[in-house]
Parts: C-alpha cells; sequence; structure tokens
C-alpha cells in the first residue's frame, strides 16, 4: 500500500510491510512489522504468538515448532497476508510453494530439518541416524563434501603447477580435505557404536512406602484423659 508523493515517488507506511525470516542465533520464525489486523492474520494462518522485543513487539512460532510445520505456517501466514493487501517479505527457505533456487533451497531445508531431528533425538539410537546421515560411506554428508573439496584442489593444484606457481594455497586445501576425512572416519565409528546401544527406559519409581502399624499394648501417656 502506498500513496504518491509531490514527486511522483511513492511513500510507504512501515506498518503495510511484513518480513517472516528465520532468526540465525535462535532458529525461530519470526515476523516484524504490521498492525492488530496483520497479528491477527499471523496468529490465525501461522500460528504465531506476540513477543515483547527491544524495538517493539514482535511475532513468533512455538519453540518447539517441527521444521516442516515452521514452513507451512509461515507460508500460509504470508499468502494471507498478502490477500489482505499486506506487503510481504517471506525467506525464501520458508516458503513450502517456492522452486526458484530449489535444489539449494532444499538442500538448506535438509540440513535444518536434520538439525532438528538432532535437537529432538531421545535415545542413543536416534543420535545414531543422525549420524548416520552425516558420515555414511558414499552417501554421506561428510562423504560428499569431502569429494567436492577433492573436486576443487586436485584441478586447481595442476592449473598452478602448469601455470609455474607454487599451490601452496591448493596444498593447504588438500591437507585440510585430509583432516575431514579422518574426521569423518571417527564420526562414523561413533556411529556405528551409538546404533548398538541398548535403548534405555527410565526405571518405575517404587510405590511410597506406607507408615509401619504401630501395635499399642496400652494407652499412651499422651491420650486425652
Amino acid at each position: 500500500m502506498s500513496t504518491p508523493t509531490a514527486d511522483g515517488e511513492p511513500r510507504f507506511s512501515v506498518l503495510d510491510y511484513i518480513t517472516i525470516t528465520r532468526d540465525p542465533r535462535t532458529q525461530l520464525v519470526v515476523a516484524v512489522g504490521g498492525d492488530n489486523r496483520a497479528a491477527g492474520i499471523l496468529q490465525t494462518l501461522g500460528g504465531f504468538v506476540s513477543a515483547p522485543g527491544p524495538g517493539g513487539p514482535y511475532h513468533r512460532q512455538p519453540h518447539d515448532l517441527p521444521v516442516d510445520q515452521q514452513r507451512q505456517g509461515a507460508t500460509a501466514a504470508a499468502h494471507g497476508l498478502l490477500l489482505a493487501g499486506f506487503s510481504v517479505h517471506l525467506d525464501p527457505s520458508l516458503n513450502t510453494l517456492a522452486t526458484p533456487g530449489g535444489d539449494r533451497q532444499a538442500a538448506l531445508r535438509y540440513l535444518d530439518e536434520l538439525a532438528e531431528r538432532a535437537r529432538q533425538a531421545s535415545d542413543d539410537r536416534e543420535v545414531a541416524a543422525v549420524l548416520t546421515e552425516i558420515a555414511a560411506p558414499h552417501d554421506g554428508l561428510l562423504h560428499r563434501l569431502t569429494q567436492t573439496l577433492i573436486a576443487t584442489w586436485a584441478p586447481w593444484t595442476h592449473r598452478l603447477e602448469a601455470a609455474g606457481q607454487k599451490p601452496a594455497l591448493a596444498e593447504q586445501l588438500m591437507n585440510a580435505t585430509s583432516r575431514l576425512s579422518s574426521h569423518a572416519r571417527v564420526i562414523e565409528k561413533i556411529r556405528d557404536q551409538a546404533a548398538v546401544q541398548p535403548t534405555r527406559t527410565a526405571p518405575a519409581s517404587a510405590p511410597p512406602a506406607l507408615p509401619a502399624a504401630r501395635h499399642r499394648t496400652g494407652r499412651s501417656p499422651h491420650a486425652l484423659r
């Protein structure tokens, strides 16, 4: 929403602009801007709650909301706000309808979801499942990252040597890649051990002991007379 000024440039109302994004420090999905009408849309469609902030109140989603529900709520709220006439910036990683740059965004969403699985892991086997995604040979994230780094430093070294230059930086990258590969093997061993750990459940608490019955052989000296 805007009104033209005397020089033909639009004049915008800040309240008409709403930004929905993920806070990099807390990983919470937050919404800034808007008025009471926008607040209602954020709460009813996106599951947002009002929160006080240093620059004034804002909206955020609950702390324990899974990543897929965060994205669904943010997309629904943004769509509702647009239909209500607000201008909305929605972080592309939260947009379930976004297709441009889909490969990279899908990779980022996968990492977000993997981190959420790690945070929610309740036993060693669930931790092992996350570590499998990270360190599994051939298909694990670290193996694929190592292969990408090898594909970077090997041709880089050849180009520098062919040009008569010292490949010092490429060699540093090669050494770092070797260390990463070693760390991946260590994580894989940790994963193997975690995967065979027995699932532990909290021991059932014993029922409270009943007070021992007192055998009365006569009147107590404290009994009422």
